[in-house]
């Protein structure tokens, strides 16, 4: 674990939390496990590269939870050593963060347009404990690593593996892939999961509070997404 680095990251006034969007239906699985697991962890039948084309309930510990379809991406987008199917299962073996509250409030909003019949929530967890806690598991992105750009040709990087750079290594190697500096991390990943989630929770944002689990009530606000 370096505190340096962690300090570096958490510095700004704008980064001392880290964000995790989901679907409201799978709140109480995460309050019951005190967890968030990757894909991979949840169900690796359905993590081991084929494209998930629509969200796909699963069964893991007697608890219910969702796994969100796969962006299609164009080989344009791709790194010509990269199969799509090698980059899915590599994503499919991290939890997602975002490192502003900007970024994850828009990417809610994407996802609660494209789907307006869905409740969503956002966890806010402390940054500074959660990167000590899981520093071993944690990789930094530039970019949004699972989108579908629309004009692929137009990228000045390609989709690797290799975009997901160990924590350990920020700010000590330098490429135009991976971030060089707090202010270019667009995307926090935990490989495998992330626990104990009461140890860093801060917050739970959410659309209908009365379906977050009591124990997650006091720290529980309104989310309102229908707007933005």
């Amino acid at each position: 674990m370096n505190p340096a680095l962690i300090a570096a990251i958490t510095k700004s006034p704008l980064r001392t939390s880290l964000y995790h969007f989901t679907r409201t239906r799978n709140l109480p699985a995460m309050a019951a496990l005190d967890a968030l697991y990757a894909p991979a962890v949840l169900s690796p039948g359905h993590a081991a590269g084929l494209r998930r084309t629509t969200t796909l309930q699963v069964e893991y510990g007697g608890q219910t939870a969702m796994l969100n379809a796969h962006l299609r991406i164009t080989p344009e987008a791709m790194d010509p050593y990269t199969t799509p199917e090698e980059f899915r299962r590599c994503l499919d073996r991290h939890v997602f963060l975002w490192p502003t509250w900007r970024d994850c409030l828009a990417m809610a909003a994407m996802y609660s347009r494209r789907e307006p019949d869905e409740p969503f929530a956002i966890l806010q967890f402390s940054a500074p404990e959660l990167l000590t806690g899981q520093f071993d598991r944690i990789r930094l992105s530039k970019y949004d690593s699972g989108s579908s750009p629309r004009f692929p040709h137009r990228m000045s990087y390609r989709k690797s593996c290799g975009m997901l750079l160990p924590v350990a290594e920020f700010m000590s190697i330098s490429r135009r892939d991976i971030p060089t500096k707090p202010s270019e991390i667009k995307e926090v990943l935990v490989e495998g999961q992330l626990s104990p989630l009461s140890r860093y929770l801060q917050a739970v944002y959410c659309s209908e509070i009365k379906h977050v689990p009591e124990i997650w009530q006091p720290v529980c606000q309104p989310l309102e997404l229908a707007a933005l």
